[in-house]
């Protein structure tokens, strides 16, 4: 199966910044749709960011804040995180779907943001 792999979460302080990494076992195509999503504790997972080949579409919580960029050469979705908020602390996954084909989820990174 396709294998997606996320890492570079951990624990920040209000304000401060991480850079979250997705990589693929397999090709990324200019076609494929990615993006990251979060799930915190007793709530619903939520789209964070997407994007195609170049456009980028961002949740409103994170807009400003959050830059989502792809290399399909490295095979590798990165997400860069500043002016971290509290209400950032979830669980956040990469995801891969190739047109007419299934969803593919990471495994997830946790992310916490606390004094």
């Amino acid at each position: 199966q396709v294998q997606l792999v996320e890492s570079g979460g951990g624990l920040v302080q209000p304000g401060g910044s991480l850079r979250l990494s997705c990589a693929a076992s397999g090709t990324i195509f200019s076609t494929d749709d990615m993006g990251w999503y979060r799930q915190a504790p007793g709530k619903e997972r939520e789209l964070v960011a997407g994007i195609t080949n170049t456009i980028a579409n961002y949740a409103d919580s994170v807009k400003g804040r959050f830059t989502i960029s792809r290399d399909n050469d490295k095979k590798m979705m990165s997400l860069q995180m500043n002016s971290l908020k509290p209400e950032d602390t979830a669980v956040y996954y990469c995801t891969r779907r190739r047109i007419g084909g299934p969803m593919y989820w990471g495994q997830g990174t946790q992310v916490t943001v606390s004094s």
